[in-house]
């Protein structure tokens, strides 16, 4: 055979992959119309969240300092709400105090209850089972926050008092559950009412990252011998981890400026009782709920130096979300 003949029959070297920076050339050479109005539109939105979020940041700023510069007690520190002073007395320790305490109460409720119903329904439950109760956990999730209010302020808080009497029964000798039979309007109970409303949040989420979850995996861990429990320790919960992270986030998020319904069952004032059992207590969004028609012009800046506060402290969780993520980062899906 003719050694012409021979290389003429041998196919062709394959075409390089294009490195990244040829790729970038490439994008910003693009002359398509719909791909220079895709990219427009891409930027401009990031560009325009970061704005909003800046826009915010110096409202709240300026409003706050406007407020704080007049107090005359220590803002972080004191147990009073008082803009009608002259000089004005207020402070967030009492609200810092309970929408933190809520808030850890609805989470340590919640994000256990919500895993488990999330495996029962991808790995447990039989499909007739598991398309009703997700539908019916998806409704949930749709319903408004005052509903929850007034369900909590006419059903749940008159059938607490079984529960706090057994509390104070065995747990009282430690303080934080003793009771004394007053109206179960508690910082209990605005985190069991908590609980409930982020259930559905958590619970969805983390149900659709388990369902994520490659089938390969499964299979391998039961072809080694592994039991239904097994599997899902080994193969489930590590690749849905960043995803529970996350749901358990926008679960918190919603806990920490939840409003009306938290209005609707607590009974605040300005101190930090010992006992979650006891009357009192609030929230930043309860108390800017409650006094911000009746507020004057100062008034509303103290309001909203408090918000500022809640902003700070929602931008903390979420970075805090961020981090745990990140270092988790080699139990993600995108990683498995």
């Amino acid at each position: 055979m003719d050694i012409s003949t021979q290389k003429t029959d041998e196919a062709p070297p394959p075409t390089p992959l294009p490195t990244p920076v040829e790729q970038k050339r490439a994008a910003r050479g693009a002359t398509r119309p719909g791909d220079r109005i895709f990219l427009g539109l891409s930027r401009g939105s990031g560009i325009l969240l970061l704005a909003v979020m800046a826009a915010i940041a110096i409202f709240l700023t300026y409003r706050a300092s406007l407020a704080i510069s007049k107090d005359d007690a220590n803002f972080l520190t004191t147990f009073e709400w008082n803009t009608g002073l002259v000089p004005p007395k207020f402070g967030i320790a009492v609200l810092a105090f309970g929408t933190v305490v809520s808030s850890v109460i609805a989470m340590v409720l919640a994000v256990p209850i919500a895993v488990a119903i999330a495996l029962f329904l991808t790995h447990y439950a039989p499909r007739r089972m598991s398309g009703p109760i997700a539908y019916v956990i998806d409704l949930l999730a749709a319903v408004p926050s005052i509903v929850y209010g007034l369900w909590g302020a006419l059903i749940l808080v008159p059938h607490l008092d079984g529960l706090f009497g057994w509390l104070d029964d065995y747990l009282g000798w430690t303080g934080v559950f003793s009771w004394e039979e007053g109206a179960p309007r508690s910082m209990l109970t605005v985190g069991i009412l908590l609980a409930i409303m982020i259930l559905p949040i958590i619970t969805n989420v983390s149900r659709e990252v388990f369902r994520q979850v490659p089938r390969m995996h499964e299979e391998a861990a039961l072809a080694l011998g592994a039991t239904r429990w097994e599997v899902v320790r080994m193969s489930v919960l590590p690749f849905g981890r960043s995803g529970v992270i996350s749901a358990s986030m926008l679960g918190l998020g919603r806990a920490l400026g939840e409003t009306m319904a938290v209005a609707t069952v607590l009974s605040p004032d300005f101190d930090i009782h010992a006992s979650l059992l006891n009357p009192g207590g609030g929230t930043f969004a309860q108390n800017i709920a409650s006094k911000f028609n009746e507020a004057t012009e100062f008034g509303r800046d103290a309001l909203i130096a408090s918000g500022l506060v809640l902003f700070v402290i929602t931008l903390l969780v979420n970075g805090a979300a961020r981090w745990i993520i990140a270092r988790r980062k080699e139990y993600s899906g995108a990683n498995a």
